[in-house]
This record gives structure tokens, sequence and C-alpha cells, in this order.
């Protein structure tokens, strides 16, 4: 579970200025007795967490939102509900923003999977099912709108990374070394499902066509 003071040490470093919790508890991964904990994200009725999100929404009048995808990305609750919640949120206030969902592409999957057996991850080989699974995670490249470098940022993105230290899975990306986190995280990659301004696709800016 993300503690609090980890999240706020995480945001300063990456130079977030307004911080905005809804303090929900984690609902852990898919399957795990958390999900059905009182509290938990999951758990959480859409239309209820979706009125205090849009009211944050008309507040700061945003020009970009960005949310998980559908699947939440690998089957996450927590991502799934980010979405519905998301998007349920948009849907209650008249504001027309870009909205993107947070994806993969799969090329980039493969090269994941390549440096995890190079770092020595505990990584065995799936069966046919889970490997079926796992081939859907993400889109195909030419599917992938958006592509922004951020490479000049992976020195704040290794160091947020470590703020989160009782986050288990990131012990594999601190172990990388910055230079090998950068190589590796240097791009974001996103798929944009809402768009008002025109802008051509693919674009390497999430506010292309607002600037």
């Amino acid at each position: 579970m993300m503690r609090r003071q980890e999240l706020e040490s995480s945001c300063g470093i990456l130079k977030v200025t307004h911080l905005e919790t809804l303090d929900y508890a984690d609902s852990g991964m898919m399957g795990w007795p958390t999900n059905d904990a009182p509290g938990s994200f999951w758990q959480t009725p859409v239309e209820e967490g979706a009125a205090r999100l849009a009211e944050l929404m008309r507040r700061y009048q945003p020009d970009v939102v960005v949310t998980y995808d559908e699947n939440g990305f690998y089957g996450h609750p927590d991502h799934i509900q980010a979405n519905r919640i998301t998007m349920a949120a948009l849907t209650m206030t008249e504001l027309t923003p870009k909205v993107y969902w947070t994806t993969a592409p799969r090329s980039m999957m493969q090269r994941f999977g390549e440096v995890m057996r190079e770092f020595g991850a505990d990584w065995q080989e799936p069966d046919p099912a889970e490997a079926a699974a796992m081939a859907e995670i993400g889109l195909p490249d030419d599917e992938i709108t958006t592509w922004v470098d951020t490479t000049a940022f992976g020195g704040q993105k290794f160091d947020a990374l470590a703020a989160h230290a009782s986050q288990g899975e990131n012990i594999f990306f601190l172990r990388m070394g910055l230079e090998r986190f950068t190589e590796l995280m240097g791009v974001e990659t996103f798929v944009r499902v809402r768009d008002t301004t025109g802008a051509a696709a693919p674009e390497n800016d999430l506010f292309a066509g607002l600037r």
C-alpha cells in the first residue's frame, strides 16, 4: 500500500504543485481478499468516486486528463477503477479536455521482459493461457497516438520511485541504476481517446493543439 508520506515525498521530487487525495484504501492485486475490504477503492461505487472527482475537475478546469486504460494496463483492480471513475466524472461535467489512457507499445513490453531477465528477475515462462493474456497487455505500436520523450526527467522519475521503497516492485527498477532505468523508461506512451483540438496524431506532446 502506498503510504501518504511517500506519496507526498515523490510529488515533491516530481515538482507537483497541487496534490489532492480521496483517501480510499489500496485494493491489492486482483483476487486478493483486500479487494472486498470495506473502504477499498475497488468496492467504492463508481458514482460516488466520480462525483468527488468531478468536483475537483470543475475546480481545476483541466486541459488534459490522464488515466489508465479500461484494463488497468495489466488488470490491477484499482487501475481499472481509476479508469471507470475518471471517465464517469468527465461525463458529470461539461468540460472537454483532451483525454488520454496510459498504455505501452507491445514492442516495449518485449524489451521489458528481456531487461527483467538480464537483471535476474525471477521470471518463469508462463503457461499458454498466461502467455496469451500477457500478449494482450498494451497496444500494437501503430495504435499508440502519443510518444513523449522524458529522458531529461529520468533522475526525477528514478528518485520518485526510490521514495516509494515500501512498494516491493520498485526495487527491481531501482536495481537497474539510473542510466539503464532512463534508457528503458525514457519514453511515456499514451492513446488519445478524446480530443477537440484537431491535433495530428501521432504526437509527442499531451498539450499539442493547446499551446
